[in-house]
């Protein structure tokens, strides 16, 4: 296997994924399989997390709201997944590209034995030039007594999968520029945050929670998912997704959205 240098992980938001008016943006899905068909026949090992599954089993259906039943939504989500991964199959494959599809549950990644059945899943698909497109299994991740198999988003997927497969970055391709001071909806005058170092109350209250029709992130849990990655001694940067080509520009070392860490 390559040198951990070349291993990145890219998760993309719901937000970024799908379109004001719940239908699934297909431009950002080509740009995005462009983009890492690219840096993958450079050499790069790149997983993508890709949230997305609520909002195109919405766009598949023609709903306009999520339900409420915890059941419900697990088999919108189902049915998401399947027309999500149909597209990025097309997408990928029209660059040449081959991915596979991982559907993930906390337990699994915290249990030793299936938890190195995933690092060698994995690595065999890096050899192949294969790559693998992580979502969490929604239609089973529950919380329940001691069982808990859920993640709280995919923010937390993806500071997981990173720090697990030893990645040395991951990119989190969302629906704001950066980290700001303060929230950039509300007030003129917050301005980004280029680099953080350390994770500091300051920087925590600068944070709000906030999630949409179509998915459940916010700044919160880009934050937690930060620290994870600052706390196993890597690199997270927070990004605006409307323009995947923005890979790019970080692959060639250009200082782009928020960098945390070193």
């Amino acid at each position: 296997m390559k040198d951990h240098q070349a291993r990145i992980v890219v998760k993309i938001g719901t937000s970024s994924l799908v379109l004001p008016n719940g239908q699934i943006n297909l431009r950002t899905i080509d740009q995005l399989a462009f983009v890492m068909a690219t840096l993958n026949s450079q050499g790069y090992e790149l997983i993508l997390v890709s949230s997305g599954a609520m909002g195109a089993g919405l766009a598949s259906l023609g709903l306009k709201q999520r339900p409420v039943e915890i059941a419900q939504q697990q088999a919108l989500a189902a049915i998401g997944q399947t027309a999500l991964m149909r597209l990025y199959s097309q997408r990928f494959l029209d660059y040449q590209t081959h991915v596979a599809q991982l559907l993930l549950t906390r337990d699994v990644l915290e249990y030793s034995v299936s938890h190195q059945h995933i690092l060698n899943t994995i690595s065999t698909l890096f050899g192949d030039n294969i790559i693998p497109i992580v979502n969490e299994n929604d239609p089973v991740s529950v919380d329940e007594l001691d069982h808990h198999t859920s993640f709280s988003d995919n923010d937390e997927l993806s500071a997981q999968v990173a720090t697990a497969i030893g990645a040395q970055k991951l990119i989190i391709l969302s629906d704001i520029d950066a980290l700001y001071d303060k929230d950039p909806h509300k007030y003129d005058d917050a301005r980004p945050i280029n680099h953080v170092k350390t994770m500091t109350p300051d920087i925590e209250s600068a944070a709000s929670g906030t999630s949409t029709r179509f998915g459940t992130g916010g700044m919160i849990t880009k934050l937690r998912a930060a620290a994870m990655m600052m706390k196993a001694g890597k690199q997270m940067i927070l990004c605006n997704g409307r323009d995947p080509k923005v890979l790019f520009k970080i692959f060639a070392g250009d200082t782009v959205g928020t960098v945390f860490g070193k």
